[in-house]
């Protein structure tokens, strides 16, 4: 994202004109660049010609540090997670002051940051980005953050060699497993190559007789590789370091975080877990790409109807969109779009996330913690003392939960939550199994999603089916089997079903009279509920998927051949 704090003040200053700024915003979001380098990939001004204007603008030093030595002050402070993260490097310190290099004083948050942890007072001197960067790597915890000086991928020859080398408690010592070494380099190339696939998670198994990576792409997981099994404790305890975890608690599981640093301007954040298992540990990477403020609503597959019915919901000052599906069906990225299309500095919006997957800007998140009894149910009592006016629930799986956010929602705020059932239908009925009272339930229930992911067929192999009598104008198509370089055995990327549920007045009527639930879905249907198989039958005809793929998803067997008017038009259904 653009830096616009230091953008805005160089245009402040008449350093840029109008015209400046605009080019140097489109630079930034077309080359995932820093502000400093676009300036300098423009011809505006080098990094040392910025540096020497921000001194004279902000009337601080521009310094050379090169003659100081951080490393004590940083063992002393413990701030090196805030280092990292605001690329200020600590140069001098007494018991009142510290005193920062940074190469960008406009990034907010740096000096009360530091402050409210050293508990000194700040000051910031400016220095060369490059001479911080290079001293940062030399601190401790560095590795928390990988950037891949050497990406070169192993030959089949150096794979054999680690393989048939026996392991011993030497190999495990952190300090032998440098970035550019075999085993490093292998963890390197094996996420790179699931980067480029775009996978989701990335397996490392350990078996009875051999080592199995297996990597999740649109869903499904594949086989990547296959290692001798001695191998799986020198991998374990690589990814535990990169992951700041104790490679020598190999009993419990264990959960961290890593920074992969691709490029100069692109990272990816890792989620790490492991779990002691009868032949090892097993450890699970799950890939978290970007950012939910990327993500818009036009982009989840709903169509226009189904857009406008979520725009709708979400500019309700209160009650609650709930959102349903099976694990893995995307329901958080469907609530992280409804939070972007609403994130105003207006808003106070507080989430309870189970983790938290994606750092949503100007949200505030809370990272539920079931060991010191903190559940969803604690989280949204706590959030009510807050002044909130969005919450969003990562889950409701209890009754408490459900009425705690049911009165939330009937008393002035936007509740957004998730529920596991298989339809928008199911879920009405799922919510009185829990002994929710059918009055208060449709008087604070908004809007329903249900919703699923489905594999796309790839555009550059998928196959033409050949039309049938019934259907002369069909444009089906199946996977090529075989797939090809662009696509996963004929499926790239995945694309969503859905059905939404309007609460109208007619299906509050049904269900504060407690009418069964194929009533309801009658009733539904007149208001102009369709259900999630029109869904299917679009995707299926326009050939963005196959037969075979639903059939697997929706996990029961139907025939979409219907007419052509239903599928134009499926409200009239």
């Amino acid at each position: 994202m653009m830096n616009s704090n230091l953008a805005y003040l160089l245009f402040q200053a008449n350093l840029i004109s109008q015209e400046g700024l605009t080019l140097l915003k489109q630079t930034v979001e077309k080359e995932q660049c820093s502000v400093n380098e676009s300036l300098a990939r423009l011809g505006i001004m080098s990094e040392h010609e910025l540096l020497t204007e921000l001194a004279k603008l902000l009337d601080l030093p521009l310094m050379t540090i090169h003659q100081y030595s951080p490393l004590k002050i940083c063992e002393l402070q413990e701030v090196s997670a805030l280092i990292f993260h605001h690329q200020a490097l600590p140069i001098l310190s007494d018991h009142a002051k510290i005193t920062l290099a940074v190469f960008d004083p406009t990034r907010p948050g740096i000096e009360s940051d530091f402050q409210f942890v050293t508990g000194l007072e700040t000051s910031l001197v400016l220095a060369d980005r490059q001479a911080i960067q290079e001293c940062i790597k030399t601190l401790p915890h560095y590795q928390s953050s990988i950037e891949l000086t050497d990406n070169t991928a192993l030959t089949d020859r150096e794979l054999e060699d680690l393989s048939q080398h026996t392991s011993n408690d030497s190999e495990l010592d952190p300090n032998s497993d440098s970035n550019s070494s075999p085993i490093s380099r292998f963890i390197h190339s094996i996420i790179i190559d699931a980067i480029n696939k775009r996978a989701s998670d990335i397996h490392f198994e350990p078996c009875e007789k051999n080592y199995r990576i297996r990597i999740r792409c649109d869903g499904l997981l594949f086989e990547a590789y296959q290692l001798a099994h001695h191998l799986h404790r020198r991998l374990s305890a690589r990814i535990k370091v990169l992951a700041s975890l104790d490679i020598a608690e190999r009993r419990r599981p264990q959960d961290g975080r890593i920074r992969l640093k691709i490029s100069s301007s692109r990272s990816i954040d890792i989620r790490v877990s492991t779990l002691p298992t009868t032949w090892g540990e097993k450890i699970v990477l799950r890939l978290l790409y970007g950012s939910a403020n990327q993500l818009e609503i036009e982009q989840l597959g709903l169509n226009q109807q189904q857009q406008e019915w979520y725009r709708t919901a979400l500019k309700q000052p209160q009650g609650m969109i709930l959102v349903t599906g099976p694990t893995g069906s995307g329901k958080t990225v469907s609530l992280y779009a409804g939070l972007n299309a609403i994130n105003q500095t207006e808003k106070n919006i507080l989430t309870a996330e189970d983790p938290v997957e994606i750092n949503l800007h100007g949200v505030n998140q809370v990272q539920i913690n079931h060991g010191i009894e903190f559940g969803f149910a604690q989280a949204l009592r706590a959030f009510l003392r807050q002044d909130p006016d969005i919450i969003m629930l990562g889950e409701v799986r209890d009754k408490e939960t459900a009425e705690m956010a049911l009165r939330a929602a009937n008393t002035g705020h936007l509740v957004l939550a998730t529920l596991h059932t298989n339809s928008a239908l199911e879920t009405l009925a799922r919510l009185s199994s829990m002994g929710i009272d059918s009055f208060n339930l449709a008087s604070a229930l908004n809007l329903v999603i249900s919703q699923r992911l489905v594999r796309r067929l790839c555009s550059h192999c998928k196959l033409p089916i050949q039309p049938d009598c019934q259907q002369p104008h069909s444009t089906r198509f199946d996977a090529n089997p075989k797939g090809c370089s662009h696509c996963h055995k004929g499926y790239l990327g995945r694309v969503g079903l859905y059905e939404l549920l309007i609460i109208t007045p007619k299906i509050i009527e049904a269900m504060n009279q407690k009418l069964l639930p194929h009533q309801i879905e009658q009733i539904a249907k007149q208001e102009g509920f369709t259900p999630i198989s029109h869904s299917a039958a679009q995707l299926l005809e326009s050939g963005i998927t196959s037969q075979q793929e639903l059939l697997r998803v929706l996990e029961f067997s139907f025939d979409l051949q219907l007419p052509r008017s239903q599928i134009n038009n499926p409200t009239n259904t």
